[in-house]
């Protein structure tokens, strides 16, 4: 009989990936299908989700062939996280767009929330920030049934929650991405009433909770696929891709530089739904995290995945613009991203700071501005391009160094995402950082997490297997003296002051 092989499908903001996995973890065929979105109003971003399962459909069908198709033993999925879809129960269609995770429609509401700002951070442990679904639930709820009265007819769910719907059966979300929602309570693994009430979401209209290896209904319609091949795990992407990277480790922090980064750091949590306490190895021993304190950092505290044997919790930065930015950039110049990347020599003391919607970790200040700084009418493109690749770096190591206050020393960076194959950022984020960054060699590294962790659960590997999986990586050491390294961040700190003039009135 031929080998076994896992499809991963990893479901991102852009675009839907497909690989196929062999037993001994070699991507044998990968695909990609598009997904669009659109900004009807400033700050407004949504996307369509019949176009983002038809992505889904459209890449399974690009990578399995009808020949292996019958080889496929099971499903690992990753997905974009926070993102909302409201949809009716019986007849499966959606009421209204996806509201994606960039959306800040809800920024205002936020406002009128600040008070019950520290029961959100102690409970769910996530700042008030219209980045995640429970503002999102309130608006879609109150705009599509405002007087709740259509609680028991109607579902409400993240991405992997829209997915598993395709497939019939139960409402389900997965532990991780249910910690992304601002409604669940990291300490219990439950729905939390008092964020229910607080942001008037119905009990009812919410999936089980399940862990990241469950029984999850048998997918269907993925043609070539045959329908009733096991859906065998589902994580958040940023999740799946910790997990691609061994982040259990001690010492090891993931990065993802896409669309937004999120930087996170895997710990172990105490007895399953007993206490919302992170213990991460650092590197002279572990160290205890309790919430408050990553809360303190800016840090958010979130279930990684959770196998069968109870929640693998984690601390984590969520940066809002990145890639965005670059992108942003390049459109505004009207260049493609590899050709403005090229010229990315100095930026000469310019400092740009991509504040659009706000500030993310680890400042969460929804009322800061984009800011350039450092300027003059002899600034050109080629300094406002190498401004921008700096921005993602001293932004990745605000987080970084959130991070190593609470944990101990980060030994390693683990880099992925598609602004690392740019080698000069590489070589500034270690430089800007004073860490060893390893930029990974793998591609798509959420489509293998999930792959990881669905080959897992089908008995393909043991995790010990996983953790002694070859991991091709390039490796940069910071090359700058450290009087300079503080310096440089100096002046990008003053930069972001400026970029939130609120707190700065508030200092003085």
């Amino acid at each position: 009989m031929a080998d076994p092989l896992i499809l991963a499908v990893d479901q991102g903001t852009s675009s839907t990936k497909a690989l196929l996995v062999d037993a001994r973890g070699r991507v044998v065929s990968r695909a990609a299908a598009p997904l669009s979105e659109s900004q009807p109003r400033p700050g407004w971003v949504e996307q369509d989700p019949a176009e983002l399962w038809e992505s889904v459909r459209r890449a399974v069908a690009e990578c399995v062939t009808p020949a292996c198709a019958g080889r496929v033993a099971g499903i690992g999925i990753s997905n974009q996280r926070e993102s909302l879809v409201l949809w009716e129960r019986r007849t499966g269609e959606p009421v209204g767009p996806l509201l994606s995770w960039q959306d800040q429609r809800t920024a205002d509401r936020c406002h009128g929330l600040a008070g019950a700002a520290e029961l959100v951070r102690s409970v769910s442990g996530l700042p008030l920030d219209p980045m995640f679904s429970a503002l999102k639930a309130r608006w879609l709820l109150d705009t599509y049934d405002p007087d709740r009265r259509r609680a028991g007819e109607l579902c409400l769910g993240t991405v992997d929650s829209w997915l598993l719907s395709r497939f019939g059966g139960e409402h389900l979300i997965e532990a991780g991405n249910a910690s992304r929602t601002q409604l669940l309570d990291v300490a219990t693994g439950d729905w939390d009433d008092r964020l229910l009430e607080l942001f008037r979401v119905p009990r009812e209209v919410l999936p089980r909770v399940v862990p990241s290896c469950a029984a999850f209904p048998a997918a269907r319609g993925l043609a070539p696929l045959p329908d009733g091949v096991p859906v065998l795990a589902v994580m958040g992407d940023s999740h799946a891709a910790m997990f691609a990277h061994a982040g259990w480790r001690p010492g090891v922090v993931k990065a993802t530089y896409g669309t937004g980064s999120s930087v996170m750091a895997i710990g172990q949590a105490g007895p399953t739904g007993q206490t919302g306490e992170v213990r991460l190895a650092g590197e002279v021993g572990e160290v205890g995290l309790a919430g408050e304190v990553g809360e303190a950092r800016g840090l958010c505290r979130s279930i990684a995945w959770d196998l069968g044997d109870g929640p693998a919790l984690c601390v984590e930065g969520n940066i809002r613009a990145t890639g965005r930015m670059v992108s942003w950039l390049a459109d505004l110049f009207g260049v493609p991203v590899p050709e403005l990347l090229k010229e990315t020599e100095s930026a000469e003391g310019v400092h740009f700071v991509p504040a659009f919607g706000g500030l993310g970790a680890p400042w969460w200040d929804p009322g800061a501005t984009p800011v350039i700084t450092g300027f003059s009418l002899g600034t050109r493109r080629p300094q406002l391009a190498a401004a921008a690749l700096e921005a993602v770096a001293f932004q990745i190591e605000d987080v970084l160094a959130a991070i190593e206050q609470a944990v101990g020393r980060v030994r390693v960076v683990m880099t992925d995402g598609g602004l690392t194959h740019s080698d000069r950022l590489m070589r500034l984020q270690a430089d800007l950082s004073g860490r060893v960054v390893a930029r990974s060699g793998e591609h798509d590294l959420s489509a293998l997490g999930a792959a990881g962790a669905a080959g897992l659960a089908a008995g393909l590997w043991t995790l010990g297997e996983l953790e002694r999986r070859p991991r091709p990586a390039d490796t940069y050491e910071p090359g700058l003296g450290e009087a300079e390294r503080r310096a440089r961040k100096h002046a990008w700190h003053e930069a972001v002051r400026r970029a939130r003039p609120a707190q700065e009135r508030s200092a003085r």
